[in-house]
């Protein structure tokens, strides 16, 4: 129970929606704090992506690492802890995903359950996917609380016309993107996304057809702006939807990335109908260098990495420093992978 003082009666529905609140949203961290091992997992996948280890010794090498998060996920199944949480067909997905990534099922079976052959690289690849998925839907409620509170309680939740006029959504909107194509979610990472932002140097839309789930889609290029008129794209060459590229259209988020080969730094943004993918918006953007602890975190917050790093740091770390952030380039802080970015923390 909650208890609050005593107060004039027209005052007293401000304590009570507050009170409200503060037990919905302990309630949703709660929730949210069920995403831990997940993030783990998918924090390993990422650390092996950047060491580039070779496709026959991936399963190996990550075996070790996500056995205990695996563990821990399974424990909390069979205790019934993610009922009502995490959706049934993704739980189904993320065990039997997690089986075959810790060997604990064999790949010769990977392509009856999966549909595609059962290498370790497209396993790892289902998992990742599958693992984003799975801390998007326990994350939720925490997101909903805090946009609640907003608009019942403080009454400034930010409006659509609000978002619209951050300059990088204009710059989304100016590239041919439908305003009707781009979710509340995406508008709402955009906008935070902004003041990390110096300019916009460039542009390419593409096109998805087909089904992005099922790897059959494909992608081709229908517009281009700025330096994206000079750069010459993959998907001429094979329209076949694969990469960064499918993971964006698969999960419908926007994903600030720095090119392996070319260190050219993008954002991606999904254009969604429905539950549909239809295409994504590839900016060119040049980030400012660094930002105050402050304006970093509300950028990271906004972006949905934060608490991520919060969390990758405080496993070995007993706080999280945020006045460190204002130490690291914003480059940095939104696309080198978690764990490595969480050793910065550690002393």
């Amino acid at each position: 129970m909650i208890s609050v003082p005593e107060v004039h009666p027209s005052l007293a529905f401000v304590l009570s929606a507050m009170a409200a609140h503060l037990f919905g949203y302990e309630a949703a961290l709660a929730i949210d704090a069920q995403a831990r091992p997940l993030r783990e997992a998918r924090a390993a996948i990422e650390s092996a992506v950047e060491a580039e280890v070779a496709d026959d010794s991936l399963l190996a090498w990550l075996t070790p690492v996500l056995e205990p998060a695996a563990r821990r996920f399974f424990d909390g199944l069979r205790a019934g802890s993610y009922n009502g949480h995490l959706e049934a067909s993704t739980a189904v997905r993320v065990s039997s995903l997690l089986r075959y990534a810790t060997g604990a099922a064999g790949l010769d079976a990977y392509e009856m359950e999966h549909g595609r052959v059962g290498t370790p690289s497209a396993v790892i690849e289902d998992l990742s996917l599958a693992l984003t998925r799975g801390v998007e839907e326990l994350t939720r409620p925490v997101d909903a609380i805090k946009h609640q509170a907003k608009t019942v309680t403080v009454g400034i939740s930010r409006s659509d016309e609000t978002l619209l006029a951050a300059p990088l959504v204009q710059a989304v909107l100016d590239a041919g993107a439908p305003r009707d194509r781009l979710s509340y979610r995406t508008l709402r990472k955009l906008a935070a996304l902004d003041p990390a932002v110096d300019a916009v140097t460039g542009f390419t839309r593409y096109r998805v057809d087909g089904d992005v789930v099922g790897d059959l889609a494909t992608i081709s290029v229908v517009d281009r702006g700025g330096i994206g008129r000079d750069l010459v794209s993959r998907t001429e060459r094979n329209s076949h939807l694969r990469g960064t590229k499918r993971r964006i259209a698969v999960e419908r988020e926007v994903v600030a990335a720095r090119g392996r080969s070319d260190g050219r730094t993008l954002v991606f943004v999904p254009e969604v109908k429905g539950s549909e993918t239809t295409g994504i918006t590839l900016l060119h953007v040049r980030w400012v260098d660094r930002l105050s602890a402050a304006a970093a975190r509300g950028v990271l917050d906004g972006y949905g990495r934060y608490a991520v790093l919060v969390d990758a740091v405080t496993e070995t770390e007993p706080t999280f420093r945020d006045d460190l952030l204002a130490s690291i380039d914003i480059v940095d802080l939104l696309t080198e992978p978690v764990q490595r970015l969480a050793d910065r923390w550690r002393s």
